[in-house]
């Protein structure tokens, strides 16, 4: 069997971002003063493709499928270039001008899964690393009607550089599906490796 085409993808080169070639990121120096009033220097990335209405930059999407043998996380598999690693994630994307947060979970789900669904809860804003940029994002619920004929046999839409597996995870064993998961050589992304980690903890703690 051959590998499938997310696999495929490896480094060609690496090397430092000319500030002028860059389209998505750029580099800042903050200024600023701590409480002991002295004036310190931090260095952080920023994205460059947040929607001026908006105050996030985009979306991370839980959906649960109802299975017979039980409740499954819909994940998916891609090649990330900053790491060289496949990772493991939930649906995710960023926010397009002049569309809410809950627009852009259902439009980027049904994109990258083929899955058609309804926004039911969005979470707070989460900053996935504040201390090195300013990203951040909405966690959204996205109920799946699995009844419906356009969820029976969900055709991805993707665009040509996008390269996709999806598959599901029973919610019981998440934690230690993500655990065979990385033995296996995937990088586990932080989005899915937190929820595994509040179910474990719920159980642990009979919540």
């Amino acid at each position: 069997m051959s590998d499938p085409m997310y696999a495929k993808s490896k480094h060609l080169s690496k090397g430092p971002l000319d500030p002028n070639e860059a389209k998505w990121t750029r580099l800042v120096k903050t200024t600023y003063s701590d409480p002991n009033g002295v004036e310190r220097i931090w260095e952080s990335a920023e994205r460059q493709t947040r929607p001026a209405d908006c105050e996030v930059d985009g979306v991370g999407i839980v959906t649960i499928l109802n299975k017979p043998s039980g409740p499954e996380v819909l994940l998916q598999k891609q090649y990330r270039p900053p790491i060289d690693k496949v990772v493991i994630e939930v649906p995710a994307g960023l926010i397009d001008p002049n569309e809410t947060v809950e627009e852009c979970a259902v439009r980027e789900l049904r994109e990258e899964t083929g899955y058609v669904g309804v926004a039911e809860q969005t979470s707070t804003v989460m900053y996935n690393d504040p201390g090195f940029c300013n990203t951040n994002l909405n966690m959204v619920h996205v109920r799946v009607d699995m009844t419906l004929p356009e969820n029976q046999d969900p055709k991805p839409e993707l665009e040509d550089n996008e390269f996709i597996e999806c598959f599901t995870v029973p919610l019981a064993s998440l934690f230690d599906e993500m655990k065979k998961l990385e033995a296996e050589g995937y990088a586990i992304d932080a989005r899915i490796g937190t929820i595994a980690e509040g179910i474990e903890l719920a159980k642990k703690l009979k919540l």
